[in-house]
């Protein structure tokens, strides 16, 4: 995807850049909506983080996209969390499918324009109908699983297995607390996405967000497994997460599509 890079003994470090501008990591979006697509919440998310080969990444990015680096470096995340109050437009929030859990797997992408964004390579939902219509209107990779979240005083756990018998699911356990987390450069740099990046009927799209600056309370991850990463298309991580954050949620909105230029 027109990165040189050289391996070193903690991950991979790019020697050449191809994007001539790339936006700036900001923890509030660098530009408006110019309307409303749909909205939701995201609550209560968990997201761990590895550090992924450059050249494994790439060949599952959508074209027009190249792996998005900090200090050299791209990842994979693995992040749980439950939706709420999806709504279309301004309309009101859909009453009981609206709500759901939601575990998925994402790389991180830049653009020609040199927009930041995140793309998916599975989301495992507990409702079907979210499943088939965000598969059908924008060819995400959604899954239909089970999902069991669990959240207590001290600790939150979720629990994810796919329906269609693949045995790939993903679990997790950590301790959170109220005391305030101010996130890294990396997590920032993991966290600040203003949009996502998909390949839909042949063509590649940007879909644009927005929601608040992000707020973090301390985690400590207590015990997790995964076999989503692995069925993501990538290999499965040997080494605890490099991060592991916990945020209360946040209010999002999404605009309409942009395609990518042809031959971008």
């Amino acid at each position: 995807m027109g990165h040189g890079t050289r391996r070193v003994q903690a991950g991979y470090v790019v020697t050449a850049d191809a994007s001539a501008h790339v936006e700036d990591i900001t923890p509030l979006p660098p530009r408006p909506l110019p309307h409303i697509l749909f909205r939701q919440w995201w609550r209560e998310l968990v997201f761990l983080h590895w550090a992924a080969d450059p050249d494994e990444v790439a060949r599952l990015l959508p074209p027009g996209t190249s792996p998005d680096f900090h200090l050299g470096r791209t990842y994979v995340g693995l992040v749980f969390f439950r939706m709420d109050h999806l709504a279309l437009g301004r309309g009101p929030a859909l009453p009981y499918l609206g709500s759901f859990g939601e575990v998925n797997v994402r790389l991180y992408s830049r653009d020609a324009l040199g927009r930041r964004g995140v793309v998916f390579r599975s989301l495992d939902c507990d409702r079907l109908l979210p499943v088939l219509t965000a598969r059908a209107a924008f060819g995400l990779p959604y899954r239909w699983a089970r999902i069991r979240a669990r959240r207590t005083d001290s600790g939150i756990s979720y629990d994810s297995l796919r329906r269609d018998g693949s045995g790939a699911g993903a679990r997790v356990r950590a301790e959170v607390s109220a005391e305030p987390y101010e996130a890294n450069a990396l997590e920032e740099f993991l966290t600040c996405r203003w949009g996502l990046h998909a390949q839909f009927r042949g063509r590649t799209y940007y879909l644009p967000n927005l929601h608040p600056r992000w707020t973090f309370t301390r985690a400590e991850l207590t015990s997790y497994d995964e076999t989503a990463i692995a069925a993501a298309g990538l290999r499965t991580p040997r080494e605890d997460p490099v991060s592991v954050l916990y945020a209360p949620g946040v209010p999002v909105r999404f605009g309409p599509p942009l395609r990518l230029p042809r031959g971008s």
